[in-house]
């Protein structure tokens, strides 16, 4: 690729794709943007991450907000990652079942294929209940043969960063989902090797 390509990347997902908690304001989607300028593969990272997101929200939204984002000419992928919220217990049940979760991201790379844009899926991350976690757990397992079926990159995070002390150690102090600066710079490490395979992909 020309590094003076226009070349986009919109970024999907919930509040670990927006960067909360991160009081540096990068979050990991804008240390992967630093690290593509670094290797001069220089992109447009359009982050669309919105708090408390589940997939039905996500379902919902990402094609027209990634639509207006568009430009004729330009190379163009999407980068979705959820999940965390769809496994949260909102005192009856979990707030998306796990079907419609695997449902809704069937969906997403369907029409993102029919869209002619790319798609890389990074796994959710864990929190600080194991309870949850053991669903987040399950869903990313499921999520992984999603991908595996469609042909879509997978990059799972849980298990690395639920051993990794720094992770859980943010995010036990940050009310027990975000991490700060330290968990998104090796959310970063996770999804970069990956990442940049993917990205400099014809």
């Amino acid at each position: 690729m020309a590094p003076s390509a226009d070349r986009r990347v919109f970024f999907v997902g919930d509040s670990f794709v927006a960067g909360v908690g991160d009081p540096q304001h990068r979050g990991w989607v804008g240390r992967l943007a630093e690290r593509a300028h670094r290797i001069g593969a220089p992109i447009t990272a359009y982050n669309l991450g919105v708090r408390r997101d589940t997939s039905d929200d996500i379902i919902r939204r990402w094609a027209d907000e990634v639509a207006v984002r568009r430009g004729a000419g330009a190379q163009e992928r999407l980068v979705v990652s959820f999940g965390v919220n769809d496994t949260t217990d909102d005192g009856r049940a979990t707030r998306v079942a796990p079907e419609y979760s695997v449902a809704n991201l069937h969906t997403l790379l369907a029409d993102a294929a029919a869209a002619g844009l790319p798609v890389l899926m990074v796994g959710p991350p864990p929190v600080a209940d194991p309870v949850q976690n053991r669903r987040i757990a399950a869903l990313d397992e499921q999520f992984a043969a999603v991908c595996a079926e469609t042909g879509a990159p997978f990059v799972t995070v849980f298990a690395p960063l639920r051993d990794a002390p720094v992770w859980m150690d943010e995010v036990a102090a940050g009310a027990g989902a975000h991490p700060a600066a330290a968990g998104y710079d090796l959310l970063a490490d996770l999804v970069e090797p990956v990442w940049q395979e993917w990205l400099l992909s014809d």
